[in-house]
């Protein structure tokens, strides 16, 4: 397993006692970022994991993939009738995107900025993964970057370049709070299994090997630690086993709640036994098609009663980041706000059941 030496200023993060805690992840509805950035802050202060928010309902460069393509170096996209495309010039859909971003980036910094409660929380920078967003990104003839071997590596090479600029532009605004980048992989398990449809819809795209996928992922972590990323965590879609990622460059994995059988634990507790950190998304987080939330006690029974039933430490639940699983760009602002609230309720009682074992 790689070293995860942290760099000098963010070591705090890692050294401090562990406590379980609470996080967001993928777009957010509403299209006002300072009261989503001040909201987050509010519900999700220290030992919880804030998030430079992803407000895609504001406009078409607001969504994950151009937002993403912004942080590739010397490669940009235009936004064509059958999806982004790559180019190798600047256009105005890059431009476009680019300033948003770096509009998000001074709101962010305006909002810390104005705390005055001394929480140095760090916060989160998510961008999509590389095989996600090669799955995403379209070639000039309209083909998927996913079809090329050497766009693909391009691709991978040019955010993992560019990724560190990025951390350390958000750090600053930060104002040196430690940053911790995710990586998601909506399209993960498709494109491990040849799964990606092809451009016309009749065929779909040959697998990509399991080793490319690592070193992708490796690249970008390295660029996180060496720009003083505090972590890098990976989102894993459901159908991809978690045990054939534990062993590569990420601190952290986040994975969909398996359910109350133990033997669905099973992969987890591989995991946690290779001393990888998960998240957990737990959709009993959000209301949904009900008018009652499933009870946070009920929630922590979800999890301690596999987690020890498989012989895992119950002390290590304190190591366990939560969330309402992603989605959330459907509800209602208030109820994100809620789905938050109950996510940090979650992780405060997982800390006591650490503390109590």
């Amino acid at each position: 397993m790689p070293e995860r030496t942290q760099v000098t200023g963010h070591a705090a993060l890692e050294q401090r006692p562990e406590t379980a805690r609470a996080t967001v992840l993928g777009q957010l509805p509403g299209t006002n970022m300072v009261e989503t950035v001040t909201m987050l802050r509010g519900e999700l202060g220290a030992p919880h994991r804030g998030v430079l928010p992803i407000l895609a309902a504001r406009s078409d460069v607001a969504h994950p993939v151009p937002r993403t393509a912004t942080v590739l170096t010397d490669l940009w996209t235009d936004l064509q009738p059958h999806g982004w495309r790559l180019t190798r010039h600047d256009g105005k859909e890059s431009r476009a995107a680019a300033a948003l971003v770096a509009s998000d980036v001074n709101v962010l910094a305006d909002v810390l900025g104005a705390e005055t409660d001394g929480d140095r929380g760090p916060v989160v920078v998510e961008l999509l993964g590389p095989m996600s967003l090669a799955a995403s990104l379209h070639l000039h003839n309209g083909e998927k970057v996913l079809l090329d071997d050497g766009a693909r590596r391009d691709v991978a090479e040019a955010l993992a370049d560019g990724v560190g600029s990025h951390l350390r532009s958000v750090r600053d605004s930060a104002d040196g709070r430690p940053i911790v980048l995710r990586l998601r992989e909506p399209d993960l398990a498709r494109v491990l299994n040849g799964e990606v449809p092809t451009a016309s819809g009749y065929r779909t795209l040959r697998a990509v090997p399991k080793h490319e996928v690592d070193r992708a992922v490796e690249l970008l972590a390295e660029s996180a630690r060496a720009a003083g990323a505090a972590e890098t965590e990976l989102v894993l879609p459901d159908g991809v086993d978690p045990r054939h990622h534990a062993g590569g460059a990420v601190d952290r994995l986040y994975l969909a709640h398996p359910g109350s059988a133990a033997e669905d634990w099973e992969p987890i507790a591989a995991v946690v036994e290779n001393d990888v950190r998960i998240g957990l998304l737990l959709p009993a987080l959000t209301r949904g098609g009900s008018d009652r939330f499933v009870p946070v006690g009920r929630l922590v029974e979800s999890v301690a009663r596999p987690w020890t039933d498989l012989g895992l430490r119950a002390q290590l639940l304190d190591q366990v980041t939560v969330a309402p699983d992603a989605g959330l760009e459907a509800h209602a602002p208030h109820e994100v706000r809620r789905a938050t609230e109950r996510a940090t309720d979650l992780a405060h009682a997982l800390h006591e059941v650490a503390l109590d074992a």
